[in-house]
């Protein structure tokens, strides 16, 4: 039987961009008891772990240790020794979106080990030179790898006896209220139409040059960027009347904000950071409703590409012809098959199928031979 406690290592901030393993998390919650642990802060003058309740059932986990601590691995460590000692926690489902926190939990009652690969991390901006090493480590201990769409299955299949794909979903509900006519936020209001939204973060996947090309090409478009901007620098962004930088927005707000949009964007770059990206607001917009253009990511072309739901296209131009074409569409035909799609994809049947993983391989291995790995562990 699987652990009822999971150790969440996670790279994300539970407040930041509400995705991938903000829905999994809260699922898991609802049978087990879950510990969102996040990247330390280097703020303050004690080593201690900062906790707060952010769903039922789940902690979140934020260690704080002193800058110029000369090992802070080791400090996050002892503090989440601590932490278990003081919550009882004996038995636990290590479950990692990021190979670095390898360090800090080896230590730690683990009878069970998930890789949640959601992104080729390795990949992006300012990765920590040592992160392929970790992940190599990592892959030897999982018990079960997921991934968080199909390009990265591919990439990883053959570096593990047991990994499935797992694309990421969606919230149908929770998004097909911008179908309706919503309150119109009030930094969004005053924007003319049409506008054309994009939501998620503003990063080294952005085509910025693509973002300013649609721009100078349609100044009656607008353009409307939400989300926070990450390993850029905000002067880099491009600067046009028509472009409209509105910041973070919480997820319970998005679907206000697509409500007033005319089309959905997905504007990312080329490059080795999207090789394997699965963005999970393809669904997302499409079950607000919204017709959607994209750039040709693997995980969009197919299988949205190839169903003719979502517009693919290259270069400004192209994207240009395509919102034309995405803005004058009406066809119950191509809604059907649209809907009819978001009706096979639900955060809930995703967790299901990744549990159901989970006791698949939990029912070959022993609490025993678990504890026996992390003692040949210790090293890591």
């Amino acid at each position: 039987m699987l652990a009822d406690v999971v150790l969440c290592f996670s790279h994300l901030r539970w407040g930041f961009v509400f995705q991938r393993p903000n829905h999994l998390m809260i699922r898991a919650a609802r049978g087990r008891r879950v510990f969102y642990i996040e990247e330390p802060v280097f703020d303050g003058e004690v080593a201690r772990l900062h906790t707060e309740e952010v769903a039922p059932g789940m902690l979140r986990v934020v260690p704080q240790v002193v800058p110029g601590d000369p090992e802070p691995e080791a400090r996050v460590g002892a503090l989440l020794e601590e932490l278990c000692r003081r919550e009882h926690i004996e038995h636990a489902i290590h479950w990692y979106y990021t190979p670095m926190m390898l360090g800090v939990s080896a230590h730690l009652p683990r009878d069970f080990v998930v890789y949640d690969c959601m992104d080729e991390l390795a990949n992006f901006l300012f990765a920590p030179p040592e992160l392929q090493e970790r992940e190599r480590e990592l892959l030897r201990l999982a018990d079960v790898v997921f991934t968080g769409g199909r390009a990265l299955y591919e990439a990883k299949r053959s570096l593990h006896r047991n990994v499935h794909a797992m694309p990421s979903s969606v919230d149908v509900a929770h998004f097909e209220r911008a179908r309706g006519v919503l309150a119109e936020p009030g930094d969004q209001a005053t924007i003319p139409r049409p506008r054309l939204g994009y939501c998620g973060v503003v990063d080294e996947r952005m085509d910025l040059e693509l973002i300013v090309g649609i721009a100078q090409r349609r100044p009656d478009w607008q353009l409307v960027m939400l989300g926070p901007v990450v390993k850029i620098d905000p002067a880099q962004l491009p600067r046009v009347h028509n472009i409209h930088y509105l910041g973070l927005k919480t997820y319970d707000e998005l679907p206000a904000y697509l409500s007033g949009w005319d089309a959905a964007l997905l504007p990312f770059a080329l490059n080795d950071a999207t090789r394997y990206i699965s963005p999970t607001k393809t669904p997302e917009y499409l079950a607000a409703g919204k017709p959607v253009v994209s750039t040709p990511i693997r995980d969009v072309v197919e299988p949205y590409g190839r169903l003719g739901i979502v517009h693919i296209a290259t270069g400004a131009d192209a994207f240009v012809s395509a919102i034309e074409r995405a803005l004058a569409e009406q066809d119950s035909e191509l809604d059907a098959r649209r809907d009819a799609l978001l009706r096979e994809m639900s955060w809930d049947a995703t967790w299901q199928h990744m549990l159901h993983e989970l006791e698949t391989a939990g029912a070959r291995r022993t609490p025993r031979a678990a504890k026996a790995e992390i003692a040949s562990d210790s090293h890591v």
